[in-house]
This record gives C-alpha cells, sequence and structure tokens, in this order.
C-alpha cells in the first residue's frame, strides 16, 4: 500500500485538544517540484513566442537600435527628423517628468517604431522572396544566376537559428489560380480517359460554366483569400474529412510502421516506455517551439500549423459534422489492454516519467489480471464505425456520471496506447508478415484502437511498434516527422540494458495506472455490438499487399537522369493498364506547405503522355529507343505538373473550393457536379522519409522504417503508399477490397514489380534497339527483326 500511501498529501486526526494535522512531505515536495516545472515552462515558452513574434530581429536588435538612438540625443543629430520632439511634446503626464526623462522615454518609443517598421518591412520582403518559385522549375543541379541571387537574399534575410514558427507570418498566402487555366488543365487531365463523344460533353460543360458561374463564384473565392491565410484549408478539413459521415477506420485514417529490419528489444513494456518518453520529449520541444522548422533547399522553410495539434487532440463525434477538440498540457495517457482501460500519469515531481519508470507502469498494466467490465471490450468500436450513432450514444450514454468522467479521460489525453496481444512484423520467413501487420495497424480488431484520438501508438508482444493516424488534423508527412525523431531517439540515445529492459532505477514507489470504470447499459451494449459488426466487415474486406522492392532503388533512377517519383508514377500507370487493360483518374498527393496553412493538391497522374508511354510498352512493335523517347516525355510531364500543384496551380482544390462557394449560392453547376463526382480508382502518396537526417541510414542500413500506408479510397480501385527508402529500397503498400472481383492487391504488386524493372531495363545501352516479344527481347536493325 505504499503508492496509496503516497496519493495521500495530508491527514489530519480530531482530538479533544485538538486537531492534529500531518502532512506528506514527499507530496507537498511533488507540488513545489510541479509548480517550479510550470512555471519554467511557461517562461520559456514566453521567450520563445518573444523570439517568433520578432523574427527575423532579434531582442538584442532593439537594444542595439535604442543604443544608436540615445547616441543621438548627446551628438545633438536628430535621426528623427523632428519626431522625437514631437513625441516629446505629446508625451502623457509630461509634467511629472523632467526634461532629460522625457527626451529618453520619446529616443526610446521612436527607436522601438523603427525597429517595430523594419521588422515588418523585412517580413514583407521575405514574403515576397517566398512567392518566387521559379527555382522549383529548372532541371536538377542547375541552378539559374537569378536563383542563386534569390537563395542569397532569402539566407541573409531569414536570420540565424529560427524556431519551428519563425517563419510563419512571413509565409506567402496561396494565390487562387485563374479559372480558364484551372478549366484547361482539367480538360487536358481528362483527355486521355473519355472517348471523344465524352470529351466534348465534358468540354460544352466547362465552357458553359466558365462563361457563366465562374465569374461570380470566383469573386467569392478571392475575397476569401484576401481574408483567410489560406483559401482551402478550412473548407478541406471541414468537407472532406469532419463531415464524412461514414467510418473513419479504413476510410480515412491511416498508418505507420516501425524500423523494417531492426527491433532494439523484444520486451513490450521496455520498447513503450522508450517510445512514449521519446513522444514526451518531442512534446516538450513542439509547446516550446524550439523544433528547427523543415525548409527544401535547406532555406526554402515550410508551413508548421499543422504540428500544433499533434498531441492532446481528439475527434470528437457531432450528428451533422465532427469537431476537432484540441487541449493543451495533458499529463495523462490512456493505455488498452485486453478489454480495459487504465490512465496512467505521465508526470511525477514535475518532470516526465523516466523510460524505466514507464517500463514499470505498462508492466503492471500486462501483469493485471482483472477482466473488462461489461460492455467495456468493445468500446473503441464506436470510434470504428459510423459517425451519427456514435455521436447519438456519445450524448446518450457518456453524457454524465461516471461514463462521462472516463470518456472525458480518454478524449482528454496526450494520446492513445495499446498494449497489443499478437506479435506483428516484417519477417522474411512468412511471405505475408506485412500485409498482417498494415492490417494490424489500420483497424486492428476493430475495438482496441480510440480512432478518433489524433494517433494510436501499438506496441506488440514482440518489441514491435506502429502508430494508426487520424485523418482530419494533419497529413503523413507531419506525423512522419515525428516518428523518425521517436525512432532515431528510441534507438540511438534512449537504449536498452543488455537484458532488454529501458536503462535507469525501476521506482517501485510510482502510483498504480489506474482503471476506467463504465456503466454500461444492455442497450448502449447492443449500439457498440452494431458499431462493431460494421467495422467488423470493413476491415474483413481490405485486402492488403505490402512488398519490398530491392532489384533497384532511388539510386539507379537517378543515374538514368530522372525523377524516382515520375518513374514510380509512370511503373504504377502502366501496372495499372496491365491489371485492368484500362486506364483510370490517378491520385498522387502533392504538398502545399511553402503557402501559409498549406495542405495538399492533387496531381492527376494519367495524362496523354503517360497513356502513350503505356501504349508504347504494351506495343510490340514499338522500339525501346521510341519507348524511352515517350518516357521521358511523360515523366517530364509529370515532374511540371507536380511542380505546379506545389505552386498552388493545380486542378481539383481550386474546382473543390468553387463547388463549396457554388452550394453556399444556392447556385448549380453541372460541370463542377460531374467533377467532384469522379472516383479516383487509382489513390496514391509517397511517404517523405529522411525529413530530420537524424540516421546515416549509410552508416546504418538496418535502421530504415517501413513507411505507411492506406485504406482503398473506391470500392473497385487500388490505394498505394509507397516509399524510397535510401538508395537501394522501396517499399509498396497496396490495399485494395475482396468485395471487388476485378482487383486483388496481390496480383497488382506482381504488375508494378513487373512494370518497374520493364521500364528500367529501357536505359540499358544495348537495350536501346530492341523490343519485346512474348517476354522476350529481339533485336531490331533497321527497323527490322533479327533473330
Amino acid at each position: 500500500m505504499a503508492e496509496a500511501h503516497q496519493a495521500v498529501g495530508f491527514q489530519f486526526t480530531v482530538r479533544p485538544d485538538g486537531v492534529d494535522l500531518k502532512l506528506s512531505q514527499e507530496v507537498l515536495k511533488n507540488i513545489y517540484l510541479s509548480g517550479v516545472t510550470a512555471w519554467k515552462k511557461k517562461a520559456i515558452q514566453f521567450k520563445n513566442g518573444i523570439l517568433t513574434g520578432v523574427y527575423p530581429a532579434s531582442p538584442s536588435s532593439w537594444l542595439i537600435v535604442v543604443i544608436a538612438m540615445m547616441s543621438s540625443l548627446y551628438t545633438h543629430i536628430d535621426p528623427s527628423l523632428g519626431m522625437i520632439d514631437a513625441i516629446k511634446e505629446n508625451l502623457p503626464y509630461k509634467v511629472y517628468m523632467q526634461v532629460q526623462t522625457r527626451a529618453v522615454v520619446s529616443a526610446i518609443l521612436f527607436a522601438t517604431g523603427v525597429w517595430l517598421f523594419f521588422i515588418y518591412l523585412m517580413r514583407f520582403t521575405l514574403k515576397t522572396l517566398l512567392s518566387y518559385h521559379g527555382w522549383i522549375f529548372e532541371s536538377h543541379g542547375k541552378m539559374s544566376t537569378c536563383t542563386k541571387l534569390w537563395l542569397s537574399l532569402v539566407k541573409m534575410i531569414s536570420g540565424r537559428r529560427p524556431l519551428l514558427y519563425s517563419f510563419q507570418a512571413a509565409l506567402p498566402r496561396l494565390p487562387v489560380p485563374r479559372v480558364d487555366d484551372t478549366i484547361q488543365r482539367y480538360l487536358e487531365s481528362v483527355r486521355p480517359l473519355l472517348d471523344s463523344k465524352q470529351y466534348n460533353r465534358m468540354e460544352i460543360l466547362a465552357n458553359e460554366f466558365k462563361e457563366t458561374e465562374s465569374t461570380q463564384l470566383q469573386r467569392y473565392l478571392i475575397l476569401k483569400s484576401w481574408w483567410a491565410t489560406n483559401y482551402v484549408s478550412d473548407w478541406w478539413e471541414e468537407y472532406i474529412y469532419l463531415r464524412s459521415r461514414g467510418p473513419i477506420m479504413v476510410n480515412s485514417n491511416f498508418y505507420i510502421m516501425d524500423l523494417l529490419y531492426m527491433t532494439p528489444t523484444h520486451r513490450q513494456a521496455a520498447r513503450a516506455g522508450n517510445v512514449v518518453h521519446a513522444m514526451l520529449q518531442y512534446r516538450r520541444k513542439l509547446e516550446r517551439g524550439e523544433h528547427a522548422p523543415l525548409r527544401a533547399l535547406g532555406t526554402v522553410p515550410m508551413c508548421s500549423t499543422q504540428m500544433e495539434r499533434m498531441f492532446n487532440t481528439t475527434r470528437i463525434p457531432g450528428i451533422e459534422t465532427d469537431i476537432v477538440q484540441h487541449l493543451t498540457d495533458r499529463k495523462h495517457l490512456i493505455v488498452y489492454h485486453k478489454g480495459r482501460f487504465f490512465q496512467v500519469w505521465l508526470y511525477i515531481g514535475g518532470r516526465h516519467l523516466l523510460p524505466s519508470e514507464l517500463e514499470t507502469q505498462f508492466q503492471r498494466i500486462l501483469n493485471d489480471p482483472s477482466e473488462p467490465q461489461p460492455g467495456e471490450l468493445k468500446l473503441a468500436a464506436l470510434t470504428a464505425g459510423a459517425r451519427v450513432p456514435w455521436a447519438r450514444a456519445r450524448l446518450k450514454y457518456f453524457g454524465h456520471g461516471i461514463n462521462k468522467i472516463s470518456l472525458d479521460a480518454i478524449e482528454s489525453a496526450a494520446f492513445f496506447l495499446t498494449l497489443d496481444e499478437e506479435p506483428q512484423g516484417y519477417d522474411p520467413a512468412k511471405v505475408n508478415s506485412l500485409d498482417i501487420y498494415a492490417k494490424s495497424l489500420l483497424h486492428g480488431k476493430c475495438y482496441d484502437r480510440w480512432f478518433d484520438k489524433s494517433f494510436n501508438l501499438i506496441s506488440y508482444p514482440n518489441g514491435k511498434i506502429g502508430v494508426n493516424i487520424e485523418h482530419s488534423w494533419a497529413d503523413a508527412p507531419i506525423v512522419g516527422h515525428m516518428w523518425e525523431y521517436v525512432l532515431a531517439t528510441d534507438c540511438f540515445h534512449l537504449g536498452y540494458t543488455e537484458e532488454g529492459h529501458c536503462k535507469g532505477d525501476m521506482n517501485r514507489g510510482l502510483p498504480c495506472p489506474t482503471r476506467l470504470q463504465f456503466q454500461i447499459s444492455d442497450e448502449c451494449q447492443d449500439v457498440i455490438e452494431t458499431s462493431y459488426l460494421l467495422a467488423r466487415q470493413l476491415a474483413d474486406d481490405v485486402d492488403f499487399n505490402c512488398y519490398l522492392f530491392s532489384e533497384f532503388g532511388k539510386g539507379l533512377i537517378k543515374k538514368c537522369r530522372t525523377s524516382p517519383d515520375a518513374f514510380i508514377q509512370l511503373a504504377l500507370q502502366l501496372a495499372q493498364f496491365r491489371d485492368q487493360s484500362v486506364f483510370c483518374l490517378t491520385y498522387e498527393s502533392s504538398m502545399t506547405r511553402m503557402f501559409r496553412d498549406g495542405r495538399t493538391e492533387t496531381v492527376r497522374s494519367c495524362t496523354s503522355e503517360a497513356v502513350a508511354f503505356v501504349r508504347a510498352m504494351e506495343d510490340p512493335c514499338a522500339t525501346n529507343a521510341v519507348r524511352l523517347a515517350l518516357f521521358r516525355k511523360a515523366a517530364e510531364k509529370h515532374q511540371n505538373m507536380y511542380r505546379l500543384a506545389m505552386t498552388g496551380s493545380g486542378i481539383d482544390r481550386h474546382l473543390f473550393c468553387l463547388y463549396i462557394v457554388s452550394k453556399y449560392l444556392g447556385v448549380e453547376s453541372p460541370f463542377l457536379k460531374k467533377v467532384l463526382s469522379e472516383p479516383w480508382k487509382l489513390s496514391t502518396s509517397q511517404t517523405p522519409q529522411q525529413q530530420l537526417n537524424l540516421v546515416d541510414i549509410n552508416k546504418f542500413p538496418k535502421y530504415v522504417g517501413a513507411g505507411g500506408g492506406f485504406g482503398p479510397v473506391a470500392d473497385d480501385g487500388y490505394g498505394v503508399s509507397y516509399i524510397i527508402v535510401g538508395e537501394n529500397l522501396i517499399t509498396f503498400h497496396i490495399s485494395s477490397k475482396f468485395s471487388c472481383p476485378d482487383s486483388d492487391s496481390s496480383r497488382f504488386g506482381q504488375h508494378i514489380r513487373k512494370a518497374m524493372i520493364d521500364i528500367q531495363a529501357l536505359f540499358k545501352p544495348e537495350n536501346n534497339n530492341r523490343t519485346v516479344e512474348n517476354g522476350k527481347y529481339v533485336h531490331l536493325e533497321n527497323g527490322k527483326k533479327h533473330m
């Protein structure tokens, strides 16, 4: 009972001669340390807030300006051109000041005004410079004199050692493209997918829209772009994510895997202890804004807004729309194990729990023999099913009493941890080990993840880990940034003992984790079971194929003088055609974080150039020289489209926002309705790697991540996530649905593998005058076959 004794702050006994009061020194010490830590944290946040607020200047520069201005008083030089004297004459309470005091105060006020003016001037200059995107359209490895000059100016104004949010005020706003340009690009993107009759019909709809509704809708959109920091992001979050009433499990949430080859320890509690501690370190730096901002070319800053809601965040269900609830300074974690929910406090004495202390807490949960309460086992299935039943159940059954207290503890937690019961991870001896691992991370048992939390950390009995992420608050690169930090900290900074435990002494005096209490009625249990059955049906329908493409990687592709992303996207188009015998609308996610509050844009990868290349690959009469020329043309087209998307000249976000405006105004647009209803049968995304460069993967090749993936977007299509790992490995995460008779993730994976190899073969000099027949090369001489 030592823990219970320490939890009591004071005791008192009533006696005939008075009250005997006994205070616990240990608890008072912890209270004192907690207060010191809280004030220290506020002081650091205040300091960093000032540094960010005056960036790209610094507080010391204010002192320099003040000293310079004060010096002018003694040299009888007035750089203010009389403004200091004017301030002196208009100072309030000047009658109570001496002449010299008024002069000093006036000089300080004028110096501060000059200093603030130069801060805003530098910010405006930096924002203007960052609006230049010519550098992104230049050939790789080549930089024009104009870009070099621009880069030097950006570096000079950016200053030294910026904090995470230093550049936010200097980032340009996402521009609204011209309607004519967007429609032209749209028609160009659908031309290879439509026959002449369909295309002519779409062209008529587009021209009618351009000549009628577009002007009014565009005017409102431009007005919003002037008022809001980003004309897309808030509507994108609300209408694409939060207003969706279907299950977010599989359909929205995504996952990221652990290290591919390495498992630092096989002790579940120890691995969870180190990883949770590393996450707390990351959160502390995030709250203080101490992470370095991500910068393209090491200079061009990316927006960091999405990172603010990484921790202490939950998606709250609603009848018509959900909301994202973000809290500050949450000090506890919720842990799920074998149907029980536990609350674990993350602080003691004003500090984070050490890894060894967290290991102790998690091991206590693993050793706890108690049974779930009635209805507790599958409670989290409510977050896996449809949103409206969950919203109603939350109001009816969890809006008061002990259930509300426990639900508040879950929703206000820093994040959610599941101590899983089945080992997962990559096992070369098992053909489908990554497939099972992916499904476990994506949906688990449908009731052992709280899918509404910003992210769920999943810990497996063999030491493997992973995360399931709710998508509305951020995109994959944001979580990937945190995940890289956590894995590097876990393996290279915290480490483990020879027995696999966390380093440090065990603290047996910690208060035990607390079981959350529920009183779940039979009626509520029926609602939970209904939600579970819906989620189970959805999860069982997901077909996953994850595999490692190790024949070659980014290193060889770059030697072919082409973009690795364009290479893979064209391989996906070739694989799609071989798998389905038709081309389809293809979605590739691109980021727009060079703009304030930027998120994503769509790259429509199925272009006319890509179609021409694929047809040439399937034409036995086409030479490899012709195929290679078509490949380079298609790759250049893809790269140009990707660059346009990154620089705010994409297609889909503009049309999406025009559609939202039309709905607000009650304007019916057949063109926009048709565009927004088109299915994305092939949805693709590249998961970024090495954002932080904390680990040299050439020196530590085993410490590479396996990337992550997502569920299929269309019922009859594929979802493909690919990760370029180092120079010699690419991992693919392919999803589809068993209920679709025409799709097969494993088959599509084999098509991707063969497409990658076939395209790479085009770059071999000895193959440039060869064609393919029946899967074999045939030499050509003067355009004729030579056996």
